[in-house]
């Protein structure tokens, strides 16, 4: 149960576009979780959010360091997560818990800064959930400002500029998989560098690029998003990435939801975030964008039909080409669902 499930409860929707069918590309699932709304998120958890009325057909695990082997090499722990969720995404498979192919494709951890030597643990994660795994995340997230948050290990700002990195990463491609990865605005640049330099590589950036908005980026967001916007036209000119749209509603970005005495009506989400998503959409096009919960992460600010609806709000005038593309076709090529 979350900590906040009473003040979530005070906001409650009629669901828009009920039947439109939807990959939701990122969310999480795990147990014994500190510092979360969500300490457990797992299968009672999640369907309690899928059956809340939007049409959430399949669904794509993002890491979160779940479950990690306890023991044995260090660099191999991660392959713990991999074998974890495969086995929620069978039971979800079987039908019993309803009709949403949760963990559809899975997205795992491997350390790129092992170099050429990461190749035995990508085979190994593949091996343990053949039919499902798709990438690797590796979150480069770091800021000047500690308000802000920064990625687990990452002690400074050029993790994606690294030669061992690099040469990790160099291992991605040719195994079939993809790259997620996580900045923070001032970062994308480096995003750019990246994908510049390994054009074969599908690149998906998370969180419409972690735009900032506490600390030192208090009170600056049009400045801020005028700096972004100049961001998103570098990373759309790199025809490997593709953006996923929401993670925007975290605390760092600074919207102060969960500060408020009532949530967030999906009228009041979309009236504050639409540009970031219609700037992104515009520059990307709907063939590289594609819709993200990041549940349970996102309920610290909203619930998720108050999300999904927020969403739809956004594209209500977009045709229903765009539509199927931005809330499910994209992730199925991405991703390669079936």
């Amino acid at each position: 149960m979350a900590t906040n499930d009473e003040w979530l409860a005070q906001v409650r929707e009629d669901i828009i576009e009920p039947d439109l069918p939807i990959c939701d590309t990122h969310h999480h699932l795990w147990d014994h979780r500190e510092g979360r709304v969500e300490r457990r998120y797992l299968m009672e958890e999640i369907q309690k959010d899928l059956r809340s009325g939007h049409n959430i057909v399949t669904s794509v695990f993002v890491e979160c360091r779940a479950m990690y082997r306890d023991g044995g090499p260090e660099e191999m722990k991660p392959v713990g997560e991999v074998e974890f969720v495969n086995g929620i995404a069978a039971m979800a498979a079987s039908g019993l818990y309803g009709g949403t192919k949760i963990a559809a494709g899975i997205v795992g951890h491997a350390n790129l800064q092992l170099g050429s030597r990461v190749k035995g643990v990508l085979e190994a994660l593949i091996a343990a959930a053949p039919a499902r795994f798709r990438g690797i995340r590796r979150n480069g997230a770091w800021d000047a400002d500690p308000l802000v948050d920064r990625a687990r290990g990452v002690t400074g700002p050029g993790l994606y500029l690294d030669a061992k990195f690099r040469e990790g990463f160099a291992e991605i491609a040719p195994l079939g998989l993809i790259f997620e990865g996580v900045c923070r605005h001032p970062q994308l640049p480096d995003f750019v560098d990246l994908a510049r330099a390994f054009p074969g590589t599908t690149m998906v950036l998370n969180h419409l690029g972690g735009v900032a908005g506490v600390g030192s980026y208090a009170g600056r967001r049009d400045e801020i998003f005028a700096e972004w916007k100049r961001s998103i036209a570098a990373l759309a000119a790199c025809p490997n990435i593709v953006m996923k749209l929401g993670g925007i509603n975290m605390e760092y970005a600074g919207f102060g939801w969960h500060e408020k005495p009532q949530p967030p009506t999906s009228r009041e989400l979309c009236d504050a975030t639409r540009r970031y998503y219609e700037t992104a959409i515009e520059n990307f096009g709907a063939d590289r964008c594609m819709f993200e919960s990041n549940f349970p992460v996102d309920k610290v600010s909203c619930s998720y039909p108050v999300l999904w609806n927020a969403f739809k709000r956004i594209t209500e005038r977009y045709s229903a080409g765009e539509k199927a593309k931005l809330y499910h076709d994209t992730a199925a090529r991405v991703y390669r669902l079936g």
